[in-house]
């Protein structure tokens, strides 16, 4: 099985897609992590706002705690913080929450980026090639069994008819040729065939 073709100008073109695919990938993916970062920037409110309600329920607790040792009004202090204290908490996982809804988001946008044009590259770049792998492997299975360069020749005989142009044609015609068994006329034809795969006898 071959990767890429042995006739020149067919391998130079699969070289270059191959190059271009993996670079539109690349570029893909660049992308996506880019705008993943710009996302997760939206992030940073919530993280300030969660250290906020953090820092703020921490403080009032601690100040609750502090205002129970007064006596006789202790309690009575100490409620209305607490009370506060529970704000801060909300604040901190209002916060949480915000980051991780922009990490969600963040994440999903930068899968997309990536899937949507890799899939996009595949199927324009990958089918073909992987056809083309099939179908060198097929031709050249064929033209190593018995009788292959024949059947080869009558594939390039019903083929485009400009590729013909270079093959010597006897007294009769090509197919007459062919029909006769011409060993030269078979082989170059059977060179034509492979070259349209790509390959070389």
């Amino acid at each position: 099985m071959r990767l890429y073709a042995q006739t020149p100008a067919r391998r130079s073109r699969q070289v270059l897609a191959d190059l271009v695919a993996l670079a539109l990938i690349a570029v893909a993916v660049a992308f996506a992590m880019t705008v993943h970062g710009a996302i997760m920037r939206l992030a940073e409110p919530g993280r300030k706002a969660q250290s906020a309600g953090h820092s703020l329920a921490f403080g009032l607790q601690a100040a609750g705690d502090a205002a129970s040792q007064v006596p006789l009004i202790g309690g009575s202090l100490k409620k209305p913080l607490q009370a506060a204290a529970g704000a801060g908490d909300g604040l901190s996982d209002a916060g949480q929450s915000l980051q991780h809804v922009v990490g969600q988001v963040a994440d999903l946008t930068a899968l997309a980026l990536i899937v949507l044009p890799v899939a996009f590259v595949l199927v324009l770049w990958l089918a073909p090639r992987l056809r083309w792998i099939r179908h060198s492997a097929t031709t050249r299975h064929l033209f190593d069994g018995p009788g292959g360069a024949d059947l080869l020749a009558l594939r390039a005989l019903t083929g485009p008819q400009r590729d013909l142009a270079a093959v010597p044609v006897p007294p009769g015609g090509l197919a007459d040729a062919w029909r006769r068994g011409d060993d030269e006329v078979i082989a170059a034809l059977s060179e034509v065939a492979l070259r349209r795969a790509g390959l070389r006898a």
